[in-house]
């Protein structure tokens, strides 16, 4: 049977569409299948071609009830469920529904708030830093933060997902033929963290791997234009 992470919290604008898709590039990156689902009724559909993954519309409730009774049918796939801000109520469903809860907080005071409050209703969820900020000093400032005031959730932190502006690309109705490398490489270190917390063994064909990868330079615009994200610091104990 299909695990399902869902990707939810209460605070809006702090990267659950953007992980989403992250996560299943980067399982399509490592040979896995997955398919990533729309419940976010403010936004719209994306082209499924070109993606190394499904999309699926579960905007309304008797969409959703349909599309998580098909995953859950699909021998050795991953569906990714996209939750929407400001729904306590959607969240507890999605809660419900879920092997893995994953609740994304950005760099701020308030999204910091945020994320103690959802931790502590969703007790299984796990709390992942996202747009992390990649220069030394911003960085330094963020997990001092974090250590102050989520220090009590430490054994519930992920590794961060640094702030990366290639990830807008996956977000295109129509996704581009080649990526950066950078996102790439995001993207499979964010789907492998996941694959381990879940315990789900991976080894994706080496060749598989290595064609993905070389695709991704051909595409590389100039250095200027994307950062590779520096490495991150652990914050999960």
């Amino acid at each position: 049977m299909a695990e399902i992470v869902c990707i939810i919290g209460n605070k809006g604008g702090t990267g659950k569409t953007t992980l989403s898709h992250m996560l299943c590039q980067g399982m399509g990156l490592l040979g896995q299948r997955s398919v990533c689902v729309l419940t976010d009724i403010h936004r719209e559909p994306l082209d499924p071609d070109g993606r190394r993954y499904l999309v699926a519309d579960a905007r309304t409730r008797e969409a959703l009830g349909k599309v998580a009774d098909k995953i859950r049918s699909l021998q050795g796939w991953l569906g990714v469920i996209d939750g929407g801000g400001n729904r306590t109520e959607m969240d507890r469903k999605l809660y419900g529904l879920a092997s893995l809860v994953l609740l994304p907080f950005r760099d701020s005071h308030e999204d910091i708030r945020t994320v103690i409050r959802d931790l502590e209703m969703f007790p299984r969820a796990w709390a992942i830093p996202t747009q992390w900020p990649t220069n030394p000093w911003q960085q330094e400032a963020a997990e001092k933060t974090v250590k102050e005031q989520l220090d009590p959730f430490a054994d519930r932190l992920l590794q961060p997902v640094n702030a990366l502006s290639a990830t807008k690309l996956l977000l295109q109705k129509n996704i581009p033929p080649k990526l950066p490398t950078p996102l790439g490489n995001a993207c499979r270190a964010f789907a492998y963290q996941v694959l381990d917390l879940m315990e789900i063994a991976c080894e994706a064909p080496l060749e598989d791997v290595e064609e993905a990868a070389g695709e991704e330079r051909l595409a590389r615009p100039p250095a200027e234009s994307y950062d590779a994200p520096a490495a991150p610091s652990p914050t999960r104990h």
